[in-house]
């Protein structure tokens, strides 16, 4: 069993769900430290954070994970125990083998053989990791990006292993993501009986036209790489059960995904403008997940187009598609952000898997990049 392979299955088997690390990070900690990385473990309520550095000064290269997974769902729902990872005709399976333990453990083995080989290499090589990616996201990589803005760590380059391939390893080069805001809108209405309305207020009937205008509104026509901003009504809620009860309330989730053409303050104060236009009652309560990002042209672009076109044969396609991930809160530092990695083909599924050869290539992946970045 190769390096890699072995630590992913290590990582796999421990049912790190969100926000608890179940010692992955004490595991990868203990390996950089022999490799001569200066780890702090940065633990914010139940949150475990790793920051590991080899080397000083600049540039200052980070690569980021995360070690928590998605709940597995029913175990009986597997063809195999999703926390006793599996290999089988030629695929890894196992809860987070895709997203992204495969990655992480990557990370390490590339940190390893770059460092064994140039351990006196110039500026900073670091690896960052939280336990807190797939939940809140509130104590890990937000939290310790605060951290860092307070103590004035610099961070030049950021590479995110995110499963971002889409058909085989490098055909992707990600370099951007659109920003996430999230909203619950309460509308406040009478309660009263369907036969009497003149004594009641129905807030279905009133907030029906203010969805309408949101729902079809363009907000933009996209922004170099990105799509359009875009609304989406997630889940609606009103009423007693009973068909003969006008509700005296109403509850709406709804969520955005935009463009560098915006940012939250500017969407928020849009939409409050809207309702108020209606003349709602209404209580709106913002989740801000994270700004969008983007990094344009210039030294990381460059490199990772070549490193990933020889490893998938052709230039990447470079996208800014997909949610959202932890560069999003590295990127406000001053950092240029991309993230490369594994196919994204069963993250968050039943039988999550990555290829075992991509696993095993992965770490010459990360090793370029590196190489290129801090030596060239």
């Amino acid at each position: 069993m190769s390096d890699v392979l072995d630590l992913t299955c290590d990582l796999i088997a421990r049912a790190s769900v969100t926000p608890d690390d179940a010692g992955c990070q004490a595991t990868i900690a203990a390996r950089l430290q022999r490799a001569g990385f200066a780890c702090e473990s940065l633990r914010y309520g139940q949150v475990d954070n790793l920051w590991a550095t080899h080397g000083s000064g600049a540039p200052v290269l980070v690569l980021l994970g995360h070690t928590d997974v998605v709940p597995s769902g029913p175990r009986e729902a597997w063809s195999s125990d999703p926390f006793a990872p599996e290999v089988r005709e030629g695929m890894l399976y196992g809860r987070g083998a895709a997203d992204m333990k495969g990655s992480v453990a990557a990370f390490v083995v590339a940190a390893e053989r770059f460092t064994a080989a140039h351990p006196d290499h110039p500026g900073t090589l670091a690896v960052l990791l939280t336990s807190d990616e797939e939940g809140d996201a509130i104590e890990g990589v937000r939290k310790v990006a605060a951290t860092f803005r307070e103590r004035g760590q610099r961070i030049d380059w950021c590479i995110t292993g995110e499963p971002s391939s889409t058909a085989k390893l490098g055909d992707l080069l990600r370099v951007g993501r659109r920003g996430s805001l999230s909203a619950t809108l309460t509308v406040k209405g009478v309660q009263g009986h369907v036969a009497y309305p003149h004594k009641a207020r129905n807030p279905i009937h009133q907030v029906a036209p203010a969805l309408a205008e949101l729902a079809a509104r363009a907000w933009d026509d996209g922004y170099e790489s990105f799509p359009p901003t875009s609304l989406q009504v997630s889940n609606i809620h009103a009423g007693t059960g009973a068909n003969n009860v006008i509700p005296g309330e109403l509850q709406v989730l709804f969520n955005l995904r935009y463009n560098p053409h915006w940012d939250a303050p500017r969407l928020e104060a849009e939409i409050a403008a809207l309702l108020d236009r209606h003349g709602l009652d209404y209580d709106l309560r913002w989740h801000r997940s994270g700004e969008p990002f983007y990094t344009p042209e210039g030294r990381l672009r460059a490199v990772a187009r070549e490193v990933l076109g020889e490893f998938a044969g052709a230039p990447p396609e470079e996208s800014t598609g997909g949610g959202t991930s932890d560069a999003r809160f590295i990127a406000p530092l001053g950092a240029q952000c991309i993230e490369v990695g594994p196919v994204n083909a069963s993250i968050h599924q039943v039988d999550e898997h990555v290829s075992v050869a991509d696993l095993e290539a992965l770490p010459e992946l990360y090793r370029r990049l590196v190489e290129r970045l801090l030596l060239d």
